[in-house]
């Protein structure tokens, strides 16, 4: 079992920037791929960014490439998402998620955080 505690959301204008973090519970944490989803109100969850296990690959969404960056730090058990030039478009509730495997689905992640919500004001 692996516990995922997403921080760092909050209330930005538009242009502005966040990083999320997401800590992890296990000391395996470095075993998993790590991915990023977010879900607008009424909207499905759509995939955002993942990172391998080693952060030697990275995935995203095609809408974030260039504003969005993923990284982790396996020492301390986290995973990160800078956002910057964040769009009203980006305002959603941003879930942490830990898998097997690089994928852009969720049903390839077994493990979900609560959720952090990120609201863009323009």
């Amino acid at each position: 079992q692996v516990q995922l505690v997403e921080s760092g959301g909050g209330l930005v204008q538009a242009g502005g920037s966040l990083r999320l973090s997401c800590a992890a519970s296990r000391r395996t944490f470095s075993s998993y791929v790590m991915g990023w989803f977010r879900q607008a109100s009424g909207k499905e969850r759509e995939f955002v960014a993942a990172i391998s296990w080693s952060g030697g690959r990275t995935e995203y969404k095609d809408s974030v490439k260039g504003q969005f960056t993923i990284s982790r730090d396996n020492a301390k058990n986290t995973v990160y998402l800078q956002m910057n030039n964040l769009r009203s478009e980006d305002t959603a509730v941003y879930y942490c998620s830990a898998g097997r495997s690089l994928l852009r689905n969720t049903d390839g992640y077994a493990y979900w955080g609560q959720g952090t919500q990120v609201t863009v004001s323009s």
